[in-house]
């Protein structure tokens, strides 16, 4: 991948666990009525791993980052059986809770490829429920076309010291993109990989890409989200080739060629 940003990832591809500290300054989803637009946001939870984020884009197909199926410890991929999805998680409950049925990652992606961002590249996994949820609250989201540089984009997630409620960020904004790769100024941290990126188009929020990990970009924290389009879309022809259960695939853009922004200049990065 051409690379015209400096990026230093110094956090991120790991999932969360839910003891430690946070001091994001995000919007908590406490309530009932706060958290009703969200409700298909959900935790992502591995048996005695961790958790990350997740967003139903069907009944039962839970999109989320690909490094989170995979155990940090050992390398290897988390077993289905080990995965639950806990739509619209608070405070103890859940508006639905599944289990995962199986995983399916983005053919090209590679946990352990030194090239970090290839990892982020390729960052996106489906995971199939066992039951489809069929909730009125819980509306799965469909997906936008690729944001512009500048164009706002809002975050839900779950992290550490918020593993019990969602949090909402709404002023985030897209600093830089190529075909692969979104720079956000959103705030993320552990546990929010998988996170859906939306954008609100006539006031209904779609997913635009999901958010893989955490760097530095001229001495500023962003967020980086993996693009969607072909890699979605054959992410879903595989559900599909093998029980034809995902019917509808939407379009999404991809049209920048580079990486462009403010302060560009050669990549680098170091281990977190």
């Amino acid at each position: 991948m051409r690379l015209s940003i400096l990026l230093v990832l110094v956090i991120g591809l790991f999932p969360a666990f839910a003891g430690a500290k946070d001091t994001n300054p995000l919007v908590g989803l406490q309530t009932a009525d706060q958290a009703r637009a969200w409700e298909a946001v959900g935790r992502v939870n591995m048996a005695g791993i961790g958790f990350c984020t997740g967003a139903l884009i069907s009944p039962k197909l839970v999109l989320t980052a690909a490094h989170c199926m995979f155990d940090k410890r050992t390398g290897k991929r988390i077993a289905a059986e080990k995965i639950e999805f806990l739509a619209g998680w608070r405070d103890g409950r859940a508006a639905a809770q599944r289990n995962a049925k199986r995983v399916i990652i983005n053919k090209n992606y590679e946990y352990d490829n030194a090239k970090r961002l290839d990892r982020v590249a390729s960052d996106i996994a489906l995971i199939e429920l066992d039951h489809p949820i069929k909730n009125a609250r819980i509306v799965p989201f469909g997906w936008a076309n690729r944001p512009s540089i500048g164009q706002q984009v809002q975050v839900v997630s779950y992290a550490k010291d918020r593993a019990d409620a969602p949090s909402l960020e709404e002023t985030c904004r897209v600093l830089g993109k190529n075909p692969e790769v979104l720079v956000l100024s959103c705030t993320v941290n552990f546990g929010a990989s998988g996170a859906p990126i939306f954008v609100v188009e006539n006031g209904v929020p779609r997913i635009a890409s999901v958010v893989s990990a955490k760097a530095e970009w001229n001495n500023q924290r962003v967020a980086l989200g993996a693009s969607l389009g072909r890699p979605l879309r054959d992410l879903i022809t595989s559900m599909e080739a093998s029980n034809g259960m995902f019917q509808q695939v939407e379009t999404v853009a991809s049209t920048a060629t580079n990486l462009t922004g403010s302060g560009q200049a050669r990549a680098g990065f170091k281990k977190p």
